[in-house]
């Protein structure tokens, strides 16, 4: 049983602030209203302790107030929907269950190679690491990606209400995550897609999105728009 300091039990989940990954399953917590407190944990200072919650030592990692470790977002957020299934997020039908998770892989593998790892990881993951400055050729590479991955998930958004289909689901959280770190950091041209941008603001709009945008990390100041719910 994990325990916080007035002796109740809690849960944690272990975090950096600009990770998209991270982001997504802080979302799902707050839909599924489960209470949670944040711990930084800064991966390139391995330490033990946390070694013995995730070997990988990645982030996220959710503890459970019973104990239970759980490791990477994907398996946290499965989790999640088998422990907490009042809130369901996977879709109800076996087609939707599939659309969802492949737009998971698209974003999650996808976007996270192609545009993620090139900006926000080499703006400020790689500074905060000590590994030295941005590569210029990265960056280039990020920029020209977003590009046509901002008019697929605008096509999506024109051709249904959420982007999985009629009903909300991790789908959203794990895309609006990815785009919030870019977000934050000035990266997101929304004026190349009018569909892309109006899912965003519903998105950035729900009371699960209000801790990520009340968030700030040193020496970065996000644009105006980025706490603006409707731009």
């Amino acid at each position: 049983m994990v325990r916080c300091d007035n002796g109740t039990a809690m849960r944690y989940l272990y975090h950096l602030p600009l990770s998209a990954t991270c982001r997504k399953v802080r979302l799902v917590l707050a839909e599924k209203k489960l209470p949670f407190e944040l711990r930084l944990e800064k991966v390139w200072e391995p330490r033990d302790d946390y070694l013995d919650l995730n070997p990988a030592g990645t982030v996220p990692t959710l503890l459970e107030d019973n104990g239970l470790a759980v490791p990477h977002s994907g398996v946290i957020c499965e989790y999640l929907e088998e422990a907490y299934p009042d809130t369901p997020l996977m879709g109800s039908t076996l087609a939707e269950r599939v659309e969802v998770r492949r737009l998971l892989a698209w974003f999650d593998e996808k976007f996270d190679a192609e545009v993620t790892r090139n900006l926000t990881g080499e703006k400020y993951l790689k500074r905060m690491s000590g590994r030295g400055q941005p590569d210029a050729a990265a960056l280039r590479q990020g920029y020209a990606s977003i590009k046509p991955h901002l008019d697929y998930l605008g096509w999506l958004a024109e051709h249904r209400r959420y982007l999985a289909g009629a009903s909300i689901s991790l789908a959203d959280f794990c895309a609006a995550a990815h785009l919030s770190v870019l977000d934050f950091t000035g990266d997101v041209d929304w004026a190349r897609n009018a569909a892309a941008r109006e899912w965003y603001a519903r998105m950035k709009s729900r009371p699960s999105f209000r801790p990520l945008l009340a968030e700030r990390v040193a020496g970065i100041t996000p644009p105006d728009h980025y706490v603006n719910l409707d731009f």
